[in-house]
């Protein structure tokens, strides 16, 4: 017999002494051992090497006091950590208080450092840019207001200026008065410039016009009570303005209320450095913007869609693009499709974008704002792709990504719920095929229970890990599921894997990470009981998992190779074995935050090996390989992965 099958009958001997031992003590002691004893026993049988080859295992990570912070958004850099970014954390003594935290984590020894955060990137955008920097565009400017904290009615009033030569400064609490007499006082300064004079071409004839500049402004009333409501369109008179001052002025609004008041939304936008591990700010977005998805085009500009804007209204279409060459945003004028905030948007191959209907919340309950399809970011076609997908009603915190290999063009949307807290929720795991000539959804599969919030994160060998979520909206009702599932898209297989040790729910993410491990973090559940009676704090822990293929067997090597490649370029990676790798995947790292992560994608290589080495050919095309840092992995045939290497692709 081996030392080592030795050492292997050893273990198993003492385990099994152990296990009769902790038997004995609970037939002895009684009741008072039994709760004991069950907690032993689970703890010895998820610990066990024949478990975690079948269901995976999960650890929580040791974190130093004074580095946790509320995970909201994370994102994995080229350098192999993770930067996790809080603002505020949802958290309005923090946002008082100006304390705005992010966090860079190290996988590779477990070490996490602070840093100097701006402002509140509190729900805002990001994506990593072609050269591995990260933008991160929008947040929180004002927290929610709920209707039961409002006496003064308040509303947006917009300033009119027909006047080409008129412009001025409105201080703060400048009055506005209404027909009635109510009286309502601007909360800030705002500058308004005077109007644009242009030409528009009628006919053969090119005619002079005037274009307005219209300035928004956040007003409140002066008395308390409902009498100063204003629900419909009326103009109000500036007493503080002299007869030139208003020359060419018209103050109206239509909505002054004593409603929610939701969050407003950031212009601030910012570039971090993973290699400084620092913020630089950029030029401000065009519009403010709470929620919004930052999606890369093929180009490698970036694209600003939805959001909630500088008063918490939802934004109408009105997209903008970022260009890395000179840090600046450009208004897109024609883009008029609109979505629900933090749409899930996805490059195909040609440059178009898809949505797969999935988003985080806000935006009306309509079919035009939700329904699934292809969208030109550049002409503003729009092609529904919506047939044949179960619960469609029910894609608001669901889940979507496009499945591996990205060139199959399958995406997936798995779970979802209705709109804001309908009670509805579902397990669908609905695919579509959009190399197809009439694309439709078709049911793969459903998991256990309806599922909000399901983190999905693509391993090395094609599937896919479906992890926490929860059946009710933000937890209620002591929902959330300690579940989690391996999905495999090439036979629709859902099996289950071990059980996560911490509910995560709405503000979680997860991601995998270079070693083949997955890191989740977050979650923000309303209520810490099933009767909803309990406030619940946010959850800090971090976990680990290691998925079953950690503990196949020996993993592959890649133990050198090129840090950069084109597209239909080949790469010689060196390897002790190369005949023993049969797959080879290009991943990008993830950028996710409220269930969106439109960057995450699984890129077949070909192969062919060579004597001590592999070549791995990167497909053509910058819709389907879009420019960027990525991690190389090689599979065996039993499907266990090498550790990533880094390849810069571009």
């Amino acid at each position: 017999m081996t030392a080592q099958r030795q050492r292997t009958r050893v273990r198993r001997t003492q385990a099994f002494v152990g296990l009769l031992v902790l038997v004995a003590l609970v037939v002895v002691n009684g009741p008072p051992l039994v709760g004991f004893g069950k907690h032993e026993y689970h703890q010895w049988q998820i610990t066990r090497l024949s478990y975690k080859e079948k269901y995976g295992y999960w650890a929580n990570l040791p974190i130093p006091s004074g580095k946790r912070v509320n995970a909201i958004h994370s994102i994995l850099l080229n350098t192999g950590k993770v930067l996790i970014m809080a603002g505020s954390g949802n958290d309005v003594g923090n946002f008082a208080a100006g304390k705005f935290e992010s966090v860079v984590y190290n996988p590779a020894n477990n070490t996490f450092k602070k840093i100097k955060t701006p402002s509140d990137l509190f729900c805002s955008g990001h994506v990593i840019l072609p050269d591995g920097k990260v933008l991160i565009a929008g947040g929180t400017t004002r927290y929610e207001v709920l209707a039961n904290q409002i006496r003064y009615a308040a509303g947006v009033m917009t300033i009119v200026n027909r006047s080409t030569t008129n412009s001025l400064r409105l201080a703060e609490g400048t009055t506005f008065r209404a027909t009635s007499g109510q009286l309502y006082w601007a909360t800030a300064a705002v500058d308004v410039p005077p109007a644009r004079a242009g030409t528009v071409l009628r006919g053969a004839r090119r005619i002079a016009v005037t274009n307005p500049s219209y300035t928004p402004l956040w007003v409140k009333a002066e008395k308390t009570g409902n009498a100063p409501i204003v629900n419909q369109a009326q103009n109000f008179a500036i007493p503080s303005l002299s007869g030139a001052q208003s020359a060419g002025l018209q103050a109206s609004s239509f909505s002054i209320t004593r409603n929610q008041q939701n969050f407003w939304g950031s212009r601030k936008s910012y570039i971090f450095n993973p290699e400084t591990e620092t913020y630089q700010k950029v030029s401000d977005l065009n519009i403010a913007r709470w929620y919004p998805t930052l999606v890369g085009l093929a180009d490698g500009k970036v694209l600003a869609v939805s959001g909630l804007d500088g008063f918490g209204n939802i934004i109408p279409g009105q997209s903008e693009i970022f260009d890395p060459k000179t840090n600046r945003w450009t208004m897109k004028r024609n883009l008029t499709k609109s979505f629900p905030t933090y749409p899930a948007l996805f490059l195909m191959p040609n440059g178009d974008l898809f949505f797969t209907g999935a988003s985080a919340g806000y935006g009306p309950d309509t079919q035009a704002w939700r329904t699934p399809g292809i969208w030109n970011p550049f002409t503003n076609r729009f092609q529904p792709v919506g047939k044949g997908m179960r619960a469609p009603n029910e894609l608001e915190t669901a889940g979507s990504l496009l499945l591996p290999p990205a060139q199959d063009q399958r995406y997936a949307v798995i779970g979802g719920g209705g709109v804001g807290q309908s009670p509805l929720s579902t397990g669908r795991i609905d695919v579509v095929d959009l190399r197809q000539r009439n694309p439709v959804w078709k049911p793969e599969g459903s998991l256990p229970v309806g599922t909000r919030y399901p983190e999905l994160v693509i391993t090395p060998n094609d599937g896919l890990v479906i992890s926490g979520g929860s059946k009710g909206y933000r937890g209620l009702h002591g929902s959330d599921l300690l579940e989690c599932h391996l999905f495999e898209p090439s036979t629709g297989k859902l099996s289950t894997l071990a059980s996560p040790l911490v509910g995560r729910d709405y503000h979680s993410e997860a991601l995998l990470l270079p070693d083949g491990r997955i890191l989740t973090m977050g979650g923000n559940p309303l209520f810490g009981n099933k009767q909803d009676t309990k406030p619940e704090v946010f959850r800090q822990k971090m976990t680990i998992f290691y998925p079953p293929y950690l503990f196949h067997g020996k993993r592959p090597q890649l133990t050198g190779g090129p840090t950069q490649l084109g597209r239909g370029q080949t790469g010689v990676f060196t390897t002790p074995d190369p005949d023993a790798i049969v797959k080879a995947r290009l991943i990008h790292p993830s950028a996710v935050t409220h269930v969106t992560d439109v960057q995450q994608r699984s890129i077949a290589l070909t192969i062919h090996r060579n004597a001590g080495s592999v070549s791995l050919t990167v497909p053509e095309g910058a819709g389907l390989v879009p420019s960027g840092w990525y991690m190389v992995f090689v599979d065996n045939r039993i499907g266990v992965p090498s550790v990533a290497r880094w390849v810069h692709v571009g």
